[in-house]
């Protein structure tokens, strides 16, 4: 394969996964990293460094479309980074400790459970009957936004950000574990445990994962893990799609959102899965 076929079809290929991770609030890594290693053969370390940048690139075309459209909530980001920063530190230093077969295998059980339940209410509505919550009230975490799709003015509030916070922490000990984006894991306790409508997860989740890269990016660089002639086209791709699936989310039907997730979810699952019983 030439260079420049190789290049047209990395940034192809990254179109489709950045649109598909600025629609489910994934970053675009998780498509992104088997690609590159499966189809065109790429190194699992470039293909990390690449899924690195394109994570950053996916946020930067996303976030700020979404910031404007109200789609992502800033004040739950900012509030649950506290959980995920510090989860990424643990998760660096026991990344030494733990056996790395019996985390993949950890990690797919908590994504199959996370898919299953959200298979489970895939046609409800997360806004709907929420419990009070003294915390989300004062730090005036509820919100709302315009849904293109339905045409209304969707207001939402916030619980359980205790609990959030938690799920947050364990996501970023997962990221800083494996690194990986931790995406997975954050829209689904957005959505689950706090109530956040898909929408609203999706598109914050996209905002956290931005930063957690870009704090992520210059230790990669450092080990020489990113290489520009396959990151380049991978951050270019993934830019449009992300900026192209910032338009497409508030469009989407919430529980054709949710169900797209779970196949996701559940084809991540068998892949941690099998690395864990076979890698």
């Amino acid at each position: 394969m030439s260079p420049l076929v190789f290049t047209l079809d990395v940034f192809g290929a990254s179109i489709v996964a950045g649109g598909a991770g600025s629609i489910l609030g994934l970053g675009g890594g998780i498509i992104v990293i088997p690609v590159l290693t499966l189809l065109f053969h790429v190194d699992i370390r470039y293909a990390i460094g690449a899924s690195i940048v394109s994570v950053i690139a996916t946020s930067s075309g996303a976030a700020a479309a979404y910031v404007r459209e109200h789609l992502a909530n800033m004040r739950v980001a900012m509030f649950l980074e506290l959980g995920t920063t510090t989860g990424a530190l643990t998760g660096a230093f026991l990344a030494g400790i733990l056996s790395g077969r019996a985390l993949y295998i950890i990690f797919s059980l908590v994504l199959g459970y996370s898919a299953l339940a959200m298979f489970r209410k895939r046609h409800g509505e997360s806004g709907l009957d929420v419990p009070p919550d003294r915390l989300a009230d004062r730090l005036r975490l509820h919100a709302q936004y315009y849904d293109e799709q339905s045409g209304e003015v969707v207001t939402y509030r916030v619980t359980h950000t205790g609990v959030g916070l938690v799920l947050m922490y364990i996501a970023g000990v997962v990221s800083g574990l494996l690194g990986i984006g931790s995406g997975s894991l954050k829209v689904p306790a957005m959505d689950l445990a706090m109530r956040l409508p898909i929408k609203v997860s999706s598109a914050t989740s996209n905002f956290m994962i931005g930063v957690t890269a870009a704090a992520s990016a210059g230790v990669y660089f450092a080990r020489g893990d990113i290489d520009p002639f396959i990151a380049a086209p991978v951050a270019a791709g993934v830019l449009v799609g992300a900026i192209a699936g910032s338009r497409i989310l508030g469009k989407l039907k919430n529980s054709a959102i949710r169900t797209a997730f779970v196949i996701v979810l559940v084809w991540i699952c068998i892949q941690m899965m099998w690395k864990g019983l076979h890698g």
